[in-house]
């Protein structure tokens, strides 16, 4: 699977292309209106309680706007905080700040929102079903997403097409299960192999080829028990569909090893934070 990698260079060139966006063509209209040689000190809050991520994104922002603004961190990327806990602390010019905060405060939001959520997931599965996030993702934001997700201490699935084969019901519609299995095993180099069933024939079919996972999908939780049986030790398993928070902890109590939730990504709401001067 490709790592998720955050260097500076990758948060730099992520974080200017967000305050391009903000800021053309004429600039943060608004802040100028504000004496340049204002010094003020601003807390950075959280209004709930979170799992927090983003602050090098946020950092960087104030950074691109004035190298002498001070981002002072007080609580660490992945970091659980209350409701009302001081979570950075920002000195500098009053404008230059103004203009970078929205963007700052978006990278924090957005990344805090997916790892907190991952990390009701994860409580609730508990320690022997890992949570996955899957490829729906917002585009070319998959790099800060799939980082936020292992910040809730979530499991990163496939990065993109080329990490592992995933044969899906659309690529098993458009021709034959076993024949798409036995070829994925020879043209492997390495590489895993899941396979997604929705019906326990489908497996039966299928048993006894050497794949990696079992991936069912909106199956109930009688035919679950029922495919974590049959599989064994044959295979890694992975429940998904629809999968929500009431629902997870049955699933895992199923004995599947992983469990694949899309609504991490393309549907965390982002935590409520706040700059006070």
């Amino acid at each position: 699977m490709s790592k998720i990698r955050l260097s500076k260079e990758f948060i730099r060139n992520t974080v200017k292309l967000a305050l391009n966006e903000d800021l053309y063509p004429s600039g943060d209209i608004t802040s100028g209106l504000i004496k340049n040689d204002k010094i003020v000190t601003v807390k950075l809050l959280s209004n709930q309680n979170a799992i927090i991520g983003g602050l090098l994104f946020a950092k960087q922002a104030f950074a691109l706007i004035d190298s002498k603004i001070k981002f002072v961190i007080k609580k660490k990327d992945g970091s659980k905080v209350k409701k009302g806990s001081l979570v950075a602390l920002i000195k500098g010019n009053a404008k230059n700040i103004l203009i970078a905060e929205r963007v700052a405060l978006n990278f924090l939001s957005h990344i805090s929102g997916i790892a907190t959520k991952t990390n009701a997931f994860v409580k609730l599965a508990g320690k022997k079903t890992k949570i996955c996030c899957t490829r729906k993702t917002i585009p070319n934001l998959r790099v800060i997403q799939k980082y936020a997700v292992k910040l809730g201490g979530g499991t990163n699935h496939r990065f993109n097409l080329s990490d592992e084969y995933l044969i899906k019901d659309n690529h098993i519609a458009s021709s034959d299960l076993r024949s798409l299995v036995t070829k994925a095993i020879k043209d492997k180099k390495g590489r895993k192999i899941t396979v997604e069933i929705d019906n326990l024939n489908q497996l039966k079919s299928i048993l006894g080829l050497k794949f990696n996972t079992v991936l069912f999908d909106n199956m109930s939780i009688k035919s679950l028990i029922q495919g974590v049986k049959i599989s064994n030790k044959q295979y890694e398993t992975e429940a998904s569909g629809n999968i929500s928070l009431e629902k997870v902890k049955s699933i895992a109590a199923t004995g599947v090893n992983r469990i694949s939730v899309g609504s991490i990504t393309h549907s965390a709401p982002a935590v409520d934070l706040k700059l006070e001067i």
